[in-house]
C-alpha cells in the first residue's frame, strides 16, 4: 500500500532543496579534485556517515545469511550499481563532452523512464493517461528552463556518445528506483548504508586508478566534498529508500522536476547569477504537471471531497 502522506511530499520537497544546492558545492569541489575522485569520496563519506549512524543507533548492516538475507543484499548490490555506479561515472564521464544542461534534461527524464518500468513491475503502480501527460509537461517545463542550449552542440568528438551516456545514466537512476521499491522489507537506514557502502567499494578503487591521489586539494574543496558526501548523499539516500519503498517510484521521481528549479533559483539567491526569464513560465509547466500527475494524492493530503 503506498503512503503519499504530507510527509512524504516534505521529503522530496527537501531532497530537491539539497540535491538542487549540490551543483554549486560540485563547481567549488571540482577546483581541487577530478570528476571520478569527486564522485568516489562523495560515496565513501556518505556510507561512513550512515555506518557510523547505524552504530549510534545500536543497528547492524542487513546480515548476508540466508534465503532472505541474500535477497536483500542482491536488491543492495543492484541498488548500489544504477543508482550510484553506473550513473556516477556515466555522468561524470558524458560532461567533459556534451553542453551541460543537457544532463539536466535527462535527468527530466528519469520519471517518463520510470512510468513503463513501474506499471508493469511495481504493484499500484498504474501508468494512465493524466499521469503521462503530467509527466510531459513536468518534463517540458525542465526543457524551458534550461533553454534551447542544452540542445547545442559542442562539437566534441565524443559527443553523440556521450549524450548517449547521460541516457544511460537517466536509466539507471529509473531502473535503481523500482529495485528500492521491489527490495525486501527490511531497515531502510540499513538498506541505506549498505548501498552506499556497496557502492564505495566499487568506485572508490576506479577512481584512483583513473585519475589517482588529489595534487590540488584545498579547504574549500574539502568543505564542499564533506557537504556533498553528507547531504546530497549520506542523508538523501535515506530520503530516497524512505520515499520509494513508502510511497513508490513514480511519486518519487517528481523530485527530478524540482532539483533544476532550486539550482537556479539557489543560483541566483546566493550566487547572484541572473534568474533566466523562462523561469515562470518553466515552474507554472512543473507544477501543473505535477498537480496532473498526483491529483489524488493532492487530494487526500488537502483533505478534498
Amino acid at each position: 500500500m503506498q503512503e503519499i502522506s504530507t510527509l512524504n511530499w516534505l521529503r522530496i520537497g527537501a531532497l530537491g532543496v539539497i540535491w538542487g544546492a549540490s551543483f554549486m558545492f560540485v563547481s567549488v569541489a571540482l577546483t581541487g579534485v577530478g570528476p571520478f575522485f569527486l564522485a568516489a569520496v562523495r560515496i565513501v563519506l556518505g556510507a561512513g556517515f550512515l555506518l557510523c549512524l547505524l552504530r549510534v543507533k545500536g543497528r547492524r548492516l542487513p546480515p548476508l545469511g540466508g534465503v532472505e538475507g541474500r535477497k536483500i543484499w542482491q536488491f543492495a548490490l543492484v541498488m548500489a550499481l544504477f543508482s550510484n555506479f553506473f550513473p556516477f561515472i556515466l555522468l561524470s564521464w558524458a560532461q567533459q563532452s556534451v553542453a551541460s544542461g543537457f544532463a539536466g534534461v535527462c535527468m527530466a527524464a528519469v520519471p517518463l523512464l520510470i512510468l513503463p518500468l513501474a506499471h508493469f513491475l511495481v504493484p499500484g503502480e498504474r501508468m494512465h493517461l493524466r499521469r503521462l501527460v503530467g509527466f510531459v509537461l513536468g518534463t517540458t517545463g525542465v526543457v524551458v528552463l534550461i533553454g534551447p542550449g542544452a540542445f547545442t552542440s559542442t562539437g566534441k568528438d565524443l559527443e553523440s556518445l556521450a549524450r548517449l551516456a547521460c541516457l544511460g545514466a537517466a536509466g539507471g537512476y529509473a531502473i535503481g528506483s523500482i529495485a528500492t521499491r521491489l527490495s525486501p522489507e527490511v531497515d531502510r537506514l540499513a538498506l541505506s548504508a549498505l548501498v552506499l557502502t556497496l557502492a564505495a567499494g566499487m568506485i572508490l578503487p576506479l577512481a584512483l586508478l583513473v585519475e589517482g591521489w588529489p595534487s590540488a586539494l584545498n579547504t574549500k574543496s574539502l568543505l564542499a566534498l564533506l557537504y556533498l558526501g553528507i547531504l546530497p548523499t549520506g542523508v538523501a539516500q535515506v530520503l530516497l529508500v524512505q520515499v520509494n519503498r513508502e510511497a513508490g517510484p513514480s511519486f518519487f521521481s517528481l523530485v527530478n522536476y524540482m532539483v533544476p528549479v532550486w539550482s537556479v533559483i539557489l543560483g541566483a539567491l546566493v550566487l547572484s547569477e541572473a534568474l533566466p526569464p523562462s523561469l515562470l513560465a518553466a515552474m507554472t509547466l512543473i507544477l501543473v504537471g505535477v498537480g496532473m500527475s498526483q491529483w489524488g494524492a493532492l487530494r487526500r493530503v488537502f483533505g478534498a471531497r
